[in-house]
């Protein structure tokens, strides 16, 4: 029995000491939401704005070709998944995966028929396993991502449709709702055809050297920049999954410890009757 009741006192410990760290990664996760989600609303004005300019040329110049703005024949489809580096976020990074897997498995009958590009060590993980080859990927990202940490494969997947490795590209990123949901979301990045009916209002703008000249800078920056603005929905997703999933594990350590506890303080009682009992069955034994 005194084995027993160390054995339940040791495990109440353990649980003690896990219940400190899901509780302190909780607060954690909490604080770095506030600023994650105060940097995912700072870039949408931004976005927005450089959007109805891209518009508003591209409708008001009607013979504007650009290869960004081309709707063509879908013989290769283009992938940039985003998760996250570490784990310990619940469903986070399985259900995005396991919505890019469907997508694929649906959409595709060949690995030639797509194209993957991973931001977040659990993605690059996810697709290596399954031998999923990979154009370029970026992890080790930062609580507070920047725009140049992103740069890169933003630039890179933007540059191969472009050049026609393949003809349409889509975002596959969690959403950010609120602290307690996030939405896996597969979302058309490119071809902007759609840019150029999207604003009801067409803004005059005086523009140098041409519109043509001007779509060549603007629209690579502005599929950047909708990529930037999904990596940055994606942290603040992430930071509400991780502070969910530390707050459920900490809940569950509390109520692991209380019934413990009472297990130990029953297995306490019995082992004191028990003694009791001895204590009495000697002192008549004697009498």
């Amino acid at each position: 029995m005194a084995k027993g009741m160390r054995d339940i006192k040791r495990q109440i410990k353990s649980v003690q000491n896990t219940k400190q760290i899901t509780k302190a990664m909780e607060m954690i996760a909490a604080s770095n939401l506030r600023k994650a989600q105060a940097s995912a609303e700072a870039a949408r004005p931004y976005a927005e704005k450089i959007r109805e300019v891209v518009a508003s040329i591209a409708a008001g110049s009607k013979g504007v070709k650009h290869p960004m703005l081309v709707t063509r024949e879908v013989k290769k489809t283009g992938y940039l998944v985003i998760t996250s580096d570490r784990g310990l976020a619940g469903g986070f990074n399985a259900n995005l995966l396991r919505k890019v897997m469907n997508t694929i498995r649906a959409n595709h009958k060949s690995s030639s028929e797509y194209a993957v590009f991973v931001i977040g060590r659990k993605g690059r993980d996810y697709f290596k396993k399954r031998n999923i080859e990979i154009i370029d990927e970026v992890t080790g990202l930062v609580d507070n991502v920047k725009f140049s940490d992103i740069k890169s494969i933003a630039a890179s997947a933007v540059r191969n449709f472009e050049i026609g490795s393949y003809d349409e590209l889509y975002l596959v990123y969690n959403q950010f709702v609120n602290a307690l949901s996030q939405v896996p979301v597969e979302k058309k990045l490119l071809p902007l055809a759609q840019e150029t009916t999207s604003t009801s209002a067409v803004t005059s703008y005086e523009y140098e050297p041409s519109p043509e000249g001007v779509l060549e800078v603007l629209l690579p920056k502005y599929a950047e920049t909708i990529i930037y603005s999904a990596v940055l929905e994606s942290k603040a997703s992430e930071f509400g999954a991780r502070m969910t999933a530390m707050g459920s594990a900490t809940k569950n350590a509390t109520k692991m410890i209380s019934s413990l506890t009472l297990i130990y303080n029953r297995a306490r009682q019995a082992a004191i009757t028990q003694e009791i009992s001895e204590i009495v069955a000697g002192a008549n034994s004697q009498a």
